[in-house]
C-alpha cells in the first residue's frame, strides 16, 4: 500500500480528533454529521490498511506493530458506533490520535513479520474474542483516565475549559462499569475458548501471557464483586480498572514486544 495513502489515513483521524474537539468545547453530547462522516471515513481507510498488511498467506500477520494497529481500528470502530447512541465520545479525543499513530508506526516498521495459521474454527473464535475483549478494555481504560482527570478537576474546584463539557461524574463512572463489564465477559470467553481449543495454554511460549491474562481476569472480576458487594466507585475503581488492563497490555503487547523487538523471534 503506497505510504501517500497511510499518510491520508493519519490525516483523516487527526481531522475526526480537531471535528471532534470541536464539537466538545461547544458543548455538544453527540457526534456532528461531519465528525461522524470523517470518522467513518477514517476507520475504513484503516481498515483498507489493514486489509494489505494483516493477511498473510494462509494466515495473519500480527506482528507488534500490526498488532497495534488492528487493535487500534477495532477499538476506533467500536467507540464509533457506541458514541451513535451513547454519550461516549469524549474517549475520542485520547483514540483518536491514538489510532493516527498506529497506522503511521506501520509504515515506518514495515519489515516484521508475526505470522499465525489460521487454523480450526476454534482458534479463530479465540483470536477474536481476545481482541474483542482487549478492545472493550482499552475503553474502559480510557474511560477511567478521564474520569480521573474529570475527578482530580472537580475535587480541586477546577472544572473549566473541557470538563464543564463532559457527562457528570456519575454518569461517567456508569458508562465506566458498563464497558467493563461487557469486556470481563468478553476476556471469560476468549479464555475458556483458549483452554478449549489451543493445545496448552501454559506451553512455555505463551505461559505468561496465560498466567497475565488471568490475572487481569481476576483483577476485574474482583473490581465488579466490589462494585456490586461494596458499592466500589470513584479512585478505587479508576485504580483496579488501570491495573486490570496493565496485566492485559503486559499479556499481550509486553510478550510481543520482548519476543519480536528484544529477542527477534517470531
Amino acid at each position: 500500500m503506497p505510504e501517500i495513502f497511510t499518510l491520508v489515513t493519519f490525516l483523516v483521524y487527526l481531522l475526526a480528533f480537531a471535528l471532534l474537539l470541536a464539537g466538545l468545547k461547544t458543548g455538544r453530547h453527540k457526534l456532528t454529521q461531519g465528525s461522524m462522516l470523517v470518522w467513518a471515513i477514517a476507520v475504513i481507510s484503516h481498515a483498507i490498511l489493514l486489509s494489505s498488511t494483516l493477511f498473510e498467506g494462509n494466515g495473519l500477520n500480527l506482528s507488534f506493530y500490526n498488532a497495534i494497529s488492528d487493535v487500534a481500528w477495532l477499538v476506533s470502530v467500536l467507540l464509533f458506533f457506541t458514541a451513535l447512541t451513547r454519550p461516549v465520545h469524549s474517549l475520542g479525543l485520547i483514540i483518536l490520535p491514538l489510532a493516527a499513530f498506529a497506522v503511521i508506526l506501520t509504515m515506518i516498521f514495515p519489515g516484521l513479520s508475526g505470522h499465525i495459521s489460521q487454523g480450526p474454527f476454534g482458534l479463530k473464535l479465540h483470536i477474536l474474542f481476545s481482541l474483542l475483549a482487549y478492545a472493550l478494555l482499552t475503553l474502559a481504560a480510557t474511560q477511567a483516565l478521564l474520569l480521573a482527570y474529570q475527578d482530580h478537576k472537580l475535587h480541586h474546584h477546577n472544572p473549566v475549559g473541557l470538563i464543564q463539557k463532559l457527562p457528570p461524574l456519575q454518569h461517567m463512572e456508569s458508562l465506566l462499569f458498563q464497558l467493563i463489564g461487557l469486556g470481563f465477559f468478553l476476556l471469560s470467553i476468549a479464555l475458556i475458548s483458549g483452554f478449549i481449543f489451543l493445545e496448552d495454554m501454559f506451553a512455555q511460549h505463551i505461559v505468561h501471557k496465560t498466567v497475565l491474562s488471568v490475572i487481569s481476569w481476576l483483577v476485574f472480576a474482583l473490581l465488579l464483586w466490589g462494585r456490586w458487594q461494596l458499592g466500589w466507585r470513584g479512585r478505587k475503581a479508576i485504580r483496579w480498572t488501570l491495573w486490570g488492563f496493565a496485566f492485559l497490555a503486559l499479556a499481550y503487547f509486553g510478550s510481543k514486544l520482548v519476543r519480536e523487538l528484544i529477542l527477534q523471534s517470531a
